[in-house]
């Protein structure tokens, strides 16, 4: 057995080979005054010039030779006048580069980083700096080294650069207290840590495993985790069993911390349809609210208006359509109620329904607006309808939330939309929140069509709103279920109402719409990579880039993290010439086609002028939108996504953000529709093996349909038509269920 030699050496960084902003993964080589060494290991933040102190053992590598496997790494400001101008010339202020660097130090030599810091006004003393730039320098250095001393501060702890970089950015110099007044805040999506690994650092800095603020750490992330699979709320004795579970504690521990959350107004308790229920503050007020309001617009007399019927018939005139009986019940609904559902399946008219309502009401005078969950079912409903349609997010005006708040809007009660009626799209997706926020802003008289498929999956976030809504019955709904002609020789509509029916999808005309290849284990990705890639683009004259393959899981062979990689390697490879950035379990490369994974209401896009230059017009990106990769500029630390006609720079450290979207979810399909499909159906996965599931996933599908999996798999989801149970209290609110 080789023993490892231990090293502890202390140098100057010549130079950074490799940096991994997601983990801090750092390649360097070290000065040591005779020679340079390599480095490697989590080093975050290091730049050229500053002093280090690493130790760690020393190994050999077969193509790069002897170097340190760091453990350890102590960081140190340059010093002497040549390691300070390199330093400065290396980028590390935004704003001075080498020309810059070699003038600050000229002028102030081994004082410069001093004069930066504490002195900026003397930089004037330079021609080419102006007071406004020293002081901006003075900024950028004290943000740099005050995020160097937290990187080097809580990665000692094991927490990741790049967690540390965003506390930084939302705390400041006050991020080191918070942490250590909470470290359970970086639970925060944002933050980007499990509970396990706040957890872990709480610990570390001497907090009590029975601490009760461990304990009340312990329930609320529970109720936020929880959140994510739906759940508005939780019964008290579930939530009080699973935290004490979480943390290894006696259930007693828990059950007080939920009394003292109760107490100090952070959980909201009260009994729903007979359960115990536990809410988040903030998402009890959103379900209150939206049950009330759509109460109140159930309960609103809409005045009768003259001559209906007659403009109804003008309507269908102008659609050029004669409306069936079942449409034109809706279409008369929406003139008489000032809320009302529409829903139905693929091929049941729904469209045609929705443009007669539209038309109906511009014959009206009414100023209606159309809106849709994400971007794509938004640009589909403009394009089906012929008139403007906006995402949720952006009719509302979404911007950064407070603190405790998932969503913030523009638009609420003080400042409601412009508008006389309001009809919303792929309902279904629509969240308590998001709902509770549409409704907020919808004007005291405005109309509102709410239009979806209730067959299909309930949205990604809290609640089941669409559902709720419909079993209530406190709200008039429309279903549409027959099949029109235009639309019965499709066999993915065709069998979509099959799988509805509980029937297995069938092929009957092999020049179809819908085939089903018969697969098992890793056949199964491999055939769906020929598809996407050879297959459909060479026999069907399909591109690649008009072709979604979705799946029921991220995981096994066939699940959309292996699908991507795999896609990604074969219609863009690295060639050489491609720029790209390594995250923790990806690569990111330009031409790839990502999605955004979370909202984010702060970054700025761009759009292109007549010049061709890029002026900012926007600002916000939202969980599910889809993109391409258009630059990575290492220089710049930064990423150019393209989303349609938005040009987004994306700084490294958000890069995490983005997913390679070549292979999507079933879930983060929802909402949109694509002109070809390929469904995975991977073996296993026995919570998503249901017929709500493979119903969605077949309704995604415009012009072709292809699944890849084996039939007994797809007939096991056919059969299964369990939903998971959602604690939502919406239905019950609506129907006067709440003590």
């Amino acid at each position: 057995m080789v023993r490892e030699e231990s090293a502890v050496v202390s140098g100057t960084v010549n130079a950074v080979v490799f940096r991994n902003a997601e983990n801090g993964y750092t390649v360097l080589r070290l000065g040591l005054g005779g020679g340079d060494v390599t480095c490697v290991g989590c080093i975050p933040g290091v730049n050229v010039g500053e002093g280090l102190t690493v130790t760690g053992t020393w190994q050999s590598h077969a193509s790069y030779g002897r170097q340190i496997k760091v453990e350890t790494a102590q960081r140190s400001l340059p010093e002497g006048a040549d390691n300070i101008y390199r330093y400065l010339a290396s980028g590390v202020i935004k704003g001075v580069g080498a020309k810059t660097a070699q003038l600050i130090v000229q002028e102030f030599g081994t004082a410069s980083l001093r004069i930066i810091e504490e002195s900026p006004l003397e930089l004037t003393k330079i021609k080419t700096i102006t007071e406004k730039k020293a002081l901006d320098i003075n900024r950028r250095f004290l943000q740099e080294t005050g995020l160097r001393r937290l990187m080097d501060y809580l990665v000692s702890f094991g927490v990741p650069p790049f967690a540390a970089a965003r506390l930084y950015r939302v705390y400041g110099e006050e991020a080191k207290a918070a942490v250590m007044e909470n470290p359970y805040i970086l639970t925060d999506d944002y933050f980007g840590l499990d509970f396990y690994q706040a957890d872990d650092l709480a610990i570390k800095l001497g907090m009590e495993g029975d601490s009760p603020q461990r304990a009340e750490a312990a329930v609320l992330f529970e109720l936020r985790h929880n959140l994510t699979n739906g759940h508005v709320f939780i019964p008290a004795d579930k939530l009080a069993a699973v935290a004490a579970q979480l943390i290894n504690v006696d259930p007693g521990l828990t059950e007080t911390a939920v009394s003292d959350l109760e107490d100090g107004d952070y959980i909201v308790r009260q009994t729903v349809a007979g359960a115990d229920a536990c809410y988040l503050d903030y998402i009890y007020a959103d379900e209150v609210f939206t049950a009330n309001r759509l109460l109140e617009l159930a309960a609103t007399r809409v005045p009768k208006t003259r001559g209906q019927d007659r403009l109804i018939e003008r309507a269908a005139a102008g659609c050029g359509v004669e409306f069936a009986p079942v449409q034109r019940q809706a279409i008369a609904l929406a003139c008489e109620n000032a809320v009302m559902v529409l829903t139905g399946g693929p091929g049941t008219g729904k469209t045609t329904t929705v443009r007669g309502i539209l038309a109906l009401f511009e014959l009206m005078g009414l100023e209606t607006l159309l809106a849709a969950p994400t971007g794509r079912a938004a640009k589909r409903l403009s394009e089906l309808t012929g008139r403007p349609a906006q995402t949720v997010h952006r009719l509302l005006g979404a911007g950064r939330p407070e603190e405790g708040q998932e969503t913030a809007f523009s638009k609420d009660e003080a400042d409601p939309l412009d508008c006389d009626a309001l009809i919303l799209d792929e309902t279904s997706m629509v969240d308590i929140s998001l709902m509770a926020a549409l409704l907020r802003a919808l004007p005291p008289k405005a109309r509102l069509i709410l239009v979806g498929d209730a067959d299909q999956l309930p949205s990604v976030g809290p609640g089941n709103v669409f559902g709720d809504i419909i079993r209530s019955e406190k709200v008039p709904v429309v279903r549409l279920s027959e099949i029109f002609r235009q639309a019965a020789s499709s066999e993915i509509v065709k069998n979509a109402h099959r799988i509805n029916q509980g029937l297995m999808p069938e092929a009957e005309n092999r020049r179809g719409d819908y085939f089903f290849l018969r697969r098992q284990g890793r056949a199964i990705a491999d055939t769906a990579v020929e598809l996407i890639t050879k297959r459909l683009p060479e026999n069907m004259s399909i591109p690649s880039d008009e072709i979604q393959v979705i799946s029921p899981t991220r995981k096994t062979a066939a699940g959309t993290g292996d699908l991507n990689a795999a896609i990604q390697a074969a219609l863009n490879p690295q060639d050489g010439t491609k720029p790209e950035k390594s995250l923790v379990d990806r690569v990111l490369r330009v031409g790839d086609r990502v999605m955004q994974t979370r909202n984010n209401y702060d970054i700025a896009w761009f759009k292109r002028n007549e010049a061709g230059e890029f002026v900012e017009a926007g600002g916000g990106i939202y969980n599910g939108d889809t993109g391409y990769i258009e630059a990575i500029d290492e220089r710049k630390e930064q990423a150019v996504v393209r989303f349609e006609d938005r040009y987004v720079p994306y700084p490294f450290e958000l890069l995490g953000d983005l997913e390679l979207a070549y292979a999507v979810t079933v879930h983060k399909s929802q909402g949109s529709e694509y002109r070809a499909v390929i469904l995975a159906l991977p073996a296993g996965m026995p919570m998503l093996k249901t017929r709500s599931v493979l119903y969605t996933a077949f309704t995604r599908a415009r012009e072709l349909l292809v699944v890849v999996g084996d039939s007994e798999d797809l007939a096991e989801m056919v059969q299964n038509d369990k939903r998971q149970r959602r604690y939502s209290g919406l239905r019950a609110r609506l129907c006067g269920q709440v003590q």
